[in-house]
């Protein structure tokens, strides 16, 4: 039963893959045959008489992807690096801040879960720094910190913290009075407690809560980039764009969603290992 849903799945998913790119290539088709056509005004300023005018083909984005992925960590310089650099660079940043709030957020959420006062005392402080955008967070942070590299691993902390440290709250606080109630029966410490019946129980929580903390991160660290620049994927999306390369830029965003989606899947395979039947 699994396997045949699987299969239709996938029957589905390739099907809507080759609809959606056969209409792009249609979309795109005139456009390829007229020529690049007049240029606007802004696209001359920025030199791009030499870049074909409209969304290329899927076809064109295909090309200039095998001629990346065939040379992905050359580097020719500040602003000529291939895109296994790119993303080396964005990743690594990803995981500094990301790794600082897990540090933080699991062991102050296991503190706030298991004392009803800390829980509220901490609850408004936490819905109001939780909405606050990493825009809005990144001058104030290149301000005090003065260094791009430093300030963008730590607006992804202050970013991809917030899920982490409410998932786990919640999920220690929902553990059930049975469980903690046995544990008292059997005198174990407080310390025992947390780790043998309450981290156990709170795992898949925790475990949702850094799935949702790990895109937020890699949502940061693109629009990070695109400000301070340097190198990362989002510094290669803006200079692209600047180029007036669109080819370039559909391939960055699919490599984007690509790398977003194994991060992603990193963490599903870690959280099979916490599943378990009441």
């Amino acid at each position: 039963m699994l396997a045949n849903l699987n299969l239709r799945a996938a029957i589905v998913s390739v099907i809507f893959l080759i609809t959606a790119l056969g209409l792009w290539q249609l979309a795109t088709a005139p456009q390829a045959l007229t020529g690049a056509g007049e240029l606007s005004e802004y696209e001359m300023l920025m030199g791009g008489a030499s870049q074909p005018s409209g969304i290329p083909a899927p076809s064109q984005v295909f090309s200039h992807a095998v001629d990346e992925l065939s040379r992905p960590f050359y580097d020719a310089g500040p602003n000529d690096k291939g895109i296994g650099l790119q993303l080396a660079y964005s990743v690594g940043r990803v995981m500094a801040g990301f790794g600082l709030a897990v540090l933080v957020a699991i062991p102050l959420g296991f503190v706030i879960g298991m004392s009803p006062v800390l829980n509220k005392a901490f609850n408004p402080y936490i819905q109001v720094l939780k909405p606050i955008s990493p825009l809005a967070w990144m001058p104030l942070a290149l301000f005090i910190i003065k260094d791009s590299n430093t300030s963008a691993i730590f607006v992804i902390f202050i970013c991809s913290i917030w899920p982490m440290l409410i998932n786990t709250a919640f999920g220690v606080a929902s553990v059930r009075n049975d469980w903690l109630n046995v544990a008292r029966t059997l005198e174990l410490s407080k310390l025992r407690t947390a780790f043998t019946v309450i981290l156990p129980a709170a795992a898949p929580t925790i475990l949702t809560g850094m799935r949702i903390s790990v895109g937020i991160a890699w949502l940061v660290i693109v629009a990070a980039e695109m400000l301070v620049g340097g190198t990362g994927v989002g510094y290669y999306v803006w200079n692209e764009w600047n180029n007036l390369d669109l080819a370039s830029v559909i391939f960055a965003i699919l490599m984007i969603g690509i790398v977003g989606m194994l991060l992603d899947g990193m963490l599903v395979q870690v959280s099979r290992f916490v599943r378990y039947q009441d």
